[in-house]
């Protein structure tokens, strides 16, 4: 299956990129720096550098790789939590999701590819007893409004595709994050096995959200490892 990996250079991407690979699907990587187009290569995929935010340049580039399905794994987190540049990193990572996850729904549209794999969020339910479930309602503190806004703009972007799909994370940890050296918030997902769900997602999952961490009170991932044989023990060696 060919795959328009948008963020293939990113923390999942650099990982996902092999596993794909070796599933044996092609894969086509995108980058906003065409000085990364090498390491691309040396993962696996034909490099395309293009900007998520230019509508017209993305459009071009999802219907010359005419992909079966595009798996959406961009992000633009900069700065890490605690540092002053982080509500900057907030706000650029909002606008990603939404005028980003649009531009790239509309060049899936445009290109006739029905099916997409997106990466959400799942630390951002509202409190409430138990494990959360992928149909709780997200919270309305105001503290956390311009993050719920934007995953609830990707989500409903996603979703408007016949066969879209979300895979809400738990905070990342492993090689390429913030958290290198293991799991400092919960819910929490180790980079290898999230990228592993994606694969999961290409191959099995049907339309829908699915909650994607480790096994947590607050979280429930019950419906990935029913539906996708989710495993967050999952590690690239």
């Amino acid at each position: 299956m060919r795959i328009f990996l948008a963020g293939a250079g990113g923390a999942i991407g650099r990982r996902l990129t092999p596993l794909l690979r070796a599933a044996g699907h092609e894969v086509i990587g995108t980058t906003r720096s065409a000085d990364k187009a090498q390491a691309l290569r040396a993962l696996g995929a034909e490099p395309v550098a293009v900007d998520v935010f230019d509508a017209a340049a993305l459009a071009r580039a999802v219907a010359g790789a005419a992909p079966q399905t595009i798996i959406h794994q961009l992000t633009d987190l900069a700065f890490a939590p605690g540092t002053p540049q982080y509500e900057e990193a907030v706000a650029r990572n909002a606008r990603l999701r939404i005028e980003g996850t649009r531009n790239l729904v509309a060049a899936a549209s445009a290109a006739g590819v029905k099916r997409m794999i997106a990466q959400s969020i799942a630390f951002v339910y509202a409190p409430g007893e138990g494990a959360r479930v992928e149909s709780d309602p997200l919270t309305e503190d105001p503290a956390a409004a311009r993050t719920v806004q934007a995953v609830k703009a990707l989500e409903q972007a996603v979703q408007s595709l016949l066969e879209g799909i979300v895979l809400r994370y738990g905070f990342f940890y492993g090689p390429g994050t913030w958290s290198p050296q293991g799991a400092t918030r919960r819910p929490a997902i180790h980079i290898d096995a999230a990228a592993q769900a994606a694969l999961l997602a290409l191959e099995w999952g049907k339309p829908g959200i699915y909650n994607v961490a480790e096994d947590d009170p607050g979280l429930s991932s019950e419906k990935a490892k029913r539906e996708l044989g989710f495993d967050a023990d999952f590690r690239v060696h």
